[in-house]
C-alpha cells in the first residue's frame, strides 16, 4: 500500500510502509572485478560532510561523488561498459559475422556520451539520439567521442523511439537505459553494471566504522535503473539491517510519483528542467517492480532547490551538477519544512542516522544556467 502525504506546500511525496521487508535477488558478483579491471579505474570517494549533518539534525551524511567516474563526469559509463561488454561477448559466442556493429541509444546527457566512449573505445561506432533541453556542450562532448548524433526536437521518450528505430538496422544494437516489454536484458545488464557503485560504498563506510551501513540512502531518478541498483544492493541481503531509500526527481518529471499513486507504470508529459538527466516522462519496464516494491518513499524536487544544492555542495568541496544535487534537495525537502516529523518518522531518521546521497554528476555532465530554456 502507498500512503500519500502532502505538506501545505504541498511537497510532492509518497511513502510505502514495509518497503524495507521486501526482497530480490543479487546483482551478479563479477561485475565489480570487470570494471576493476578497466585501464583507469578508482572507487569515486564517500565524503563525509559534517556541516550537512548539523543542518539537517542527523548523526553522520556522506556523498558519493561521480564527477569523474572512469574519466567521465557521470556514473553512466559503469552501466554502458558492463552492458556492452556483455552484448559484444554473447554475438561472438553466437557466431556472429566479427566486425564493428553500431551501438545505438538515446540520451538526456551522460548515457549517450558512456556509451559513445565506450564505443570509441571497443573500436565500434556508436549513433546518440540527444532529446531536447540538452545543453550543447554536452552534445559536443558526445561527439567529439566519434559519435554519430541526431538531435530531437522531442522529448527522452521520443528520442528512445527514434533510437529503437534506428536499431533495427543491419548490424546496429540498441544499447538503453531503458527497459520496456520485449526489450529488457541489455537493460537489466546496464542496472548490473551500476552495482559497482554500491559494493564501493559499501567498503568505504566501513573503512569509517560503519560496519551496520547507512540509515538512508537517497537516489535520483530518471527512468529508474540506477535506483533499481540501489534497491537491488539493499534488498538482495538475507539479514540485517536494511537501510530506507528515497527517490528524488524532478518536479517536471515525476513519472515515479505518478506511477506509485497509480499502482502501475505510467507516462507523464515532461517540461524544461536543468535537471536534464532526470527529464524522463515514463519508468523502465524492468525498474518497476523495485520502484514499487522496495522503494521506501519518493519525492520531487524544483530546480531552484536542486540549483541551490548544487551550490551548498560546490562550497563543501563536492562537484555536483544539478541531477547530482536533486537528492541533497530531497533530503532538504524530507527532512525540513511542514510535516517533517511525519516524514522523518517514516524513513526512521533521527539525530543518530547516517545518510547517504548519490551524486551522479559533476558539473561538466550537462552545463546549465538558471536562464537556459
Amino acid at each position: 500500500m502507498t500512503e500519500n502525504v502532502f505538506s501545505p506546500r504541498p511537497l510532492p511525496w509518497s511513502v510505502r510502509p514495509g518497503a524495507r521487508t521486501w526482497r530480490c535477488a543479487p546483482a551478479p558478483a563479477e561485475v565489480r572485478a570487470f570494471h576493476a579491471a578497466l585501464p583507469g579505474y578508482s572507487p569515486t570517494p564517500l565524503t563525509e560532510l559534517p556541516a550537512l549533518a548539523a543542518e539537517l539534525g542527523v548523526g553522520r551524511v556522506f556523498v558519493k561523488d561521480e564527477s569523474c567516474r572512469l574519466g567521465l563526469p557521470a556514473f553512466k559509463v559503469l552501466g554502458a561498459s558492463w552492458a556492452v561488454h556483455r552484448t559484444l561477448a554473447e554475438r561472438a559466442t553466437g557466431g556472429t559475422e566479427p566486425g564493428p556493429v553500431t551501438l545505438v541509444t538515446a540520451t538526456d546527457g551522460n548515457h549517450g556520451r558512456a556509451v559513445a566512449r565506450t564505443a570509441r573505445l571497443l573500436g565500434q561506432y556508436a549513433h546518440v539520439f540527444v532529446a531536447r533541453g540538452v545543453h550543447p556542450q554536452a552534445v559536443a562532448a558526445i561527439a567529439a567521442e566519434q559519435a554519430k548524433i541526431t538531435e530531437v526536437t522531442g522529448s527522452y521518450d521520443e528520442a528512445v523511439r527514434l533510437a529503437e528505430q534506428a536499431a533495427a538496422a543491419p548490424d546496429a544494437i540498441l544499447v538503453q537505459d531503458m527497459a520496456w516489454p520485449g526489450y529488457e536484458r541489455i537493460p537489466g545488464w546496464i542496472v548490473d553494471g551500476y552495482s559497482t557503485l554500491t559494493a564501493e560504498i559499501d567498503e568505504q563506510l566501513t573503512a569509517e566504522g560503519i560496519d551496520a551501513g547507512p540509515d538512508l540512502v537517497c537516489v535520483p531518478v530518471g527512468v529508474g535503473s540506477l535506483a533499481q541498483s540501489v534497491i537491488t544492493h539493499y534488498r538482495s541481503r538475507p539479514s540485517g539491517p536494511a537501510p530506507a531509500l528515497l527517490s528524488v526527481e524532478p518536479e517536471t518529471a515525476a513519472c515515479v510519483l505518478a506511477s506509485r499513486a497509480a499502482g502501475e507504470p505510467v507516462s507523464v508529459a515532461t517540461g524544461h528542467t536543468v535537471m536534464a538527466g532526470l527529464n524522463c516522462g515514463t519508468p523502465s519496464s524492468i525498474a518497476w517492480p523495485y520502484l514499487h516494491g522496495g522503494l521506501d518513499a519518493a519525492v520531487a524536487v524544483s530546480d531552484t532547490d536542486s540549483t541551490r544544492a548544487a551550490a551548498t555542495l560546490a562550497a563543501l568541496g563536492v562537484p555536483s551538477g544539478p541531477c547530482g544535487a536533486a537528492t541533497l534537495a530531497g533530503l532538504r525537502a524530507a527532512l525540513t519544512g511542514a510535516g517533517a516529523e511525519k516524514r522523518r518518522a517514516a524513513l526512521d531518521i533521527d539525530t543518530t542516522s547516517v545518510i547517504v546521497l548519490l551524486s551522479t554528476e559533476g558539473p561538466a555532465a550537462n552545463p546549465h544556467s538558471t536562464t537556459d530554456h
